[in-house]
């Protein structure tokens, strides 16, 4: 049996389906003046998710280059890039979002930072990443809504 319009809502609402958050195709972002005025989702991003996915080695793996003091507990902070204490004091969410989304577009091809949310990552990419983005709309942000957390 398929359910149409307000059926599926009820039975959604009534069985706790939680319906997929539309996305932005990482090839659609629209980057003007160094940002991404609109999400790339129609979900609001979640800061505890953001803070899960900036120090997760496989996935943002940002504490690889950057150090932020209020994780001192997470190990090998790197000294690369900036460090994101402040960072929402710096920055705009939107540019933020550029950012994150793809730094190249920001600082240009020389910076080491990837594309997170871009089908350019670069040279020697991990086989399971190849024209795919590192990471999902949704934990771009995630990442964005944790770094608007990072207030001096």
């Amino acid at each position: 049996m398929r359910l149409t319009g307000v059926a599926t809502l009820v039975t959604a609402v009534c069985f706790g389906w939680a319906a997929e958050a539309a996305e932005v195709a990482p090839d659609q972002v629209k980057f003007e003046d160094n940002m991404v005025a609109a999400s790339l989702t129609d979900a609001p991003g979640n800061p505890e998710e953001g803070v899960k996915v900036f120090v997760n080695r496989g996935l943002g793996n940002c504490l690889a280059c950057h150090v932020v003091k209020s994780l001192s507990k997470e190990q090998f902070h790197g000294n690369v890039a900036p460090a994101l204490d402040g960072a929402a004091s710096r920055w705009k969410m939107e540019e933020l979002r550029a950012i994150v989304a793809d730094s190249k577009k920001v600082f240009g091809e020389q910076t080491v930072m990837p594309g997170f949310y871009s089908l350019e990552i670069g040279d020697n990419v991990r086989k399971d990443l190849v024209g795919k983005p590192i990471l999902t709309a949704q934990q771009v942000e995630d990442v964005v809504a944790y770094l608007a957390t990072l207030k001096e």
